[in-house]
């Protein structure tokens, strides 16, 4: 609602009630007095005002409203504040309830009611033996407070889903590029940090061969494994794969990255505090290797120290270096690509930080880096106890400000009789009631319960009260929460799908969220059953002229209609949130299928220049190493290096244009990390697992139809973490998807059906929010690298 629509509802609800009062009046021959019109103009101006208002100070606003109208319900007749002394009031409290938290709300609705009640103890005492009024004043409140805080919701689910979207959308966009970067990236700290060490080393020992010829073989032998692990590293920043195997710590990583330069006889002193798995530690290990390299290259045996500092606002890692000893050779000068710098400051701006680095006062170099720490990430503001403890104060103040009169300025005598006003049970009750729908959403079918259970008491309290208003107000209201209670439960059941879906591979039907299909007529049948037995009571006891087998007919079919309607109004809610639901899903599914085939299109293409120039050069060095030729394997790292730097400055160059690539190869499993990462980038956690059986190498059928599966899964949305684990037994791959309550939908358990029958496999449900899929890899063949390579990259 905009600031236009907030001036112009005050200024309708002041008209609705000058047509009521004074309007009615003078329609009727009857002009109010001067005074009278007076205090309804001095009362409608400080109204209209509050509620003009009242979206930058709900709380403020209510009581503005409430004490006008009840200043000026004194001296004005009966209904010169009936419209704002109700809509008015209640469009304050909905404000309250849609603009502030929940405990404020419900503080001001109980403040509110208690004020009222008190205030009208203290006008007429405890004579008024009905007292209905104070209860549908109550529940007129009550009403307001839930539809806002129900609006508050909705609005933060659908900002939320806004959001989901936006970010979604933004990946679909960054994920390619994103992927470049970080080959990229990983490409040159791989070139820097190991080949590097490797021209160093032998540089030294090339240096030093006539007074230590030992350290020519641990150089070799130093080469060659750095060949090799050159090798497995680039074929992982190539495909990477979801680990088999536990991660190491970042503590552990750091450590572990040090010792290797102190094998380098580098002189690293390092002090961290331990920090957690996530993008923080990922760019302090980038950084510090970063920077260890460069001091390794330009400063060989240079004294340096790291230090990583891991607070609750900022996290700092420094790597400082003393300047190079005298007459050190830095064998590794003119190797870098010239991007380093560049990487180190991306890594810090894409964890959130920012990063310095330049001279030392005494010749050195510093790297220093400052990025989040443990409270960076976004969290809902607490209230503080002060704070609430002054809200429950001026609440009690305020309910307590209407006893002042009776207490110091007068002494009433109020009725002695053991009498229970029908009012105070009618109150009690409509507690009762609002306790069991607080409970609905954690335990919906013990609130229905408590609510049917209640139901039968509202004509006992009618009797016990001798309540003589309108018959069948009392079981109306009675009957209202349990409507409410059916229109929930309808719209949770079109929410989960509307019941279950008969899957095929022999599975049974699954209830959604592990609901029973009939228990929810079950208790609609019994609500309509008890609350038109209570209302017949309440006819039949007061009497009637009508034949007495008419009364429980007619009230069975009255109830019947209204709670069927309210079934109706929930499930056509559910169902409108449902289809909203899977549009979003449906475009999140599209986008991450082009951002992935977009990020994959890219790998492979930065992949085929690797498979022809580094890793070539690599095996060369390794093979040197291995024939004793310390010279030659040097030179072949030094050509891996320039390589990899001409490889670098071509990735740039053939980036595809906005379009993508006319023709981007089909994903296989390779491609679930980027899958993976596109999910988290929507705000679902997805872990990938495979087992120690997993071969490195499936048959490309098989490898595509696994991948479509996990995709296809996935794309059902949901909120819940997913975990997709993949093991081979024999010849039949099994993928198990957890955490995925909606892939039992019978349109998602059709495609995944589709995409097993294709291969001989079969589908199973075990489980609710759990699939399993087999795949017989028995009769699907391995095709070679440039069959396998052409047949994803025709494939669509």
């Amino acid at each position: 609602m905009n600031r236009t629509d907030d001036r112009l509802l005050p200024v309708l609800l002041i008209c609705v009630q000058a047509a009521v009062w004074p309007g009615a009046e003078l329609v009727r021959g009857d002009v109010p007095p001067a005074s009278a019109l007076l205090v309804a103009v001095l009362v409608a101006g400080p109204v209209t005002a509050a509620l003009a208002l009242r979206r930058a100070r709900p709380v403020v606003a209510l009581m503005l409203v409430a004490a006008a109208c009840a200043l000026g319900a004194g001296p004005l007749p009966v209904g010169a504040m009936a419209v704002l002394g109700t809509a008015g009031v209640a469009l304050a409290l909905f404000t309250v309830a849609t603009e502030r938290d929940t405990f404020t709300a419900v503080l001001c609705v109980v403040a509110l009611a208690a004020w009222q009640l008190l205030q009208n103890l203290s006008l007429h005492g405890l004579s008024d033996r009905d007292g209905l009024d104070l209860v549908l004043t109550a529940l007129l409140y009550a009403t307001a407070c839930g539809t806002g805080l129900l609006a508050r919701r909705t609005r933060r689910a659908r900002g939320t889903a806004e959001r989901m979207l936006r970010r979604a959308e933004a990946e679909r966009h960054r994920l390619p590029a994103v992927e470049r970067r970080r080959m990229e990236r990983e490409l040159h700290d791989v070139s820097a940090h190991h080949l590097t060490a490797v021209v160093v080393t032998a540089g030294a020992a090339l240096g030093l061969r006539d007074r230590r010829p030992e350290l020519a073989g641990k150089a070799l032998e130093f080469a060659a494994e750095t060949g090799r692990e050159v090798t497995r590293a680039l074929g992982a920043v190539r495909a990477p794969a979801p680990s088999r195997e536990e991660p190491a710590s970042p503590e552990e990583r750091l450590r572990a990255l040090v010792a290797g330069f102190r094998r380098l006889d580098q002189r690293v002193e390092y002090e961290s505090d331990p920090l957690p798995d996530g993008v923080v530690a990922d760019a302090a290990y980038g950084i510090v290797r970063e920077a260890l390299t460069n001091v390794a290259r330009h400063a060989p045996g240079a004294a340096t120290t790291v230090r990583c500092r891991y607070g609750d606002t900022r996290t700092e890692v420094v790597v400082t270096s003393a300047a190079p000893p005298a007459g050190a050779a830095a064998h590794g000068a003119g190797l870098g690509s010239g991007r380093g710098q560049g990487f180190l400051r991306s890594r810090a701006r894409e964890a959130g930080g920012t990063l310095t680095s330049g001279p030392t006062a005494e010749g050195g170099w510093e790297v220093r880096a400052v990025l989040p720490g443990r409270s960076a990430a976004p969290v809902e503001a607490s209230v503080p106890r002060s704070y609430r403890l002054a809200q429950v104060t001026a609440a009690v103040g305020l309910c307590v400000q209407p006893l002042l009169p009776v207490l110091v300025v007068r002494s009433e005598t109020t009725s002695s009789g053991s009498q229970v006003s029908a009012g105070v049970l009618f109150a009690l009750l409509a507690a009762a009631q609002a306790v069991a729908l607080l409970w609905l959403r954690r335990a919906p079918r013990a609130a229905q319960c408590v609510l049917l259970g209640l139901a039968p008491l509202w004509p006992v309290a009618m009797a016990v009260g001798e309540y003589t208003g309108p018959v069948l107000l009392p079981p109306a209201l009675g009957m209202l929460a349990t409507c409410v209670a059916l229109a929930a439960d309808a719209d949770a059941d079109a929410d989960a799908g509307t019941g279950t879906g008969t899957g095929t591979g022999g599975d049974a039907a699954v209830p959604a969220r592990g609901r029973h299909p009939r228990r929810p007529w079950i208790i609609a049948s019994a609500a309509v059953v008890v609350h038109a037995v209570a209302m017949s009571v309440a006819v039949l006891d007061r009497g009637t002229e009508l034949p007495d087998w008419t009364v429980p007919v007619g009230a069975t079919a009255g109830v019947a209609l209204v709670m069927g309607a309210a079934r109706w109004a929930g499930a056509v809610r559910g169902r409108r949130d449902l289809v909203a639901r899977g549009a979003r899903e449906e475009r999140i599914a599209a986008w991450t299928e082009e951002a992935v085939r977009d990020a994959w299109a890219e790998r492979r293409r930065i992949a085929a220049g690797l498979e022809t120039t580094v890793l070539a050069r690599a095996a060369d060095m390794v093979a040197e190493a291995e024939a004793g030729r310390l010279d030659t394997a040097a030179d072949r790292a030094r050509e891996a290096l320039a390589a990899m730097r001409a490889l670098l400055d071509t990735v740039r160059a053939g980036e595809p244009g906005p379009n993508g690539p006319e023709l981007r190869p089909q994903p296989t499993l390779q491609a679930l990390d980027l899958l993976a990462r596109q999910c988290r980038a929507t705000g679902r956690e997805v872990e990938i697992r495979l087992t120690d059986r997993m071969p490195e190498r499936l048959p490309t059928a098989v490898d595509l139809a696994a991948y479509h599966a996990a995709e296809t899964v996935l794309a059902v949305g949901g909120e819940e973490p997913a975990v997709l684990e993949l093991d081979v037994e024999g010849d039949t791959l099994t993928l198990t998807a957890t955490g995925v309550p909606r892939a039992g939908r019978p349109a998602v358990r059709q495609r995944l059906a589709a995409r097993v029958a294709a291969l001989g496999g079969d589908l199973t449900t075990e489980e609710p929010g759990a699939v399993r899929l087999r795949l017989p890899l028995a009769g699907a063949r391995v095709p070679d690298q440039a069959g396998r390579h052409g047949h994803e990259e025709g494939a669509r």
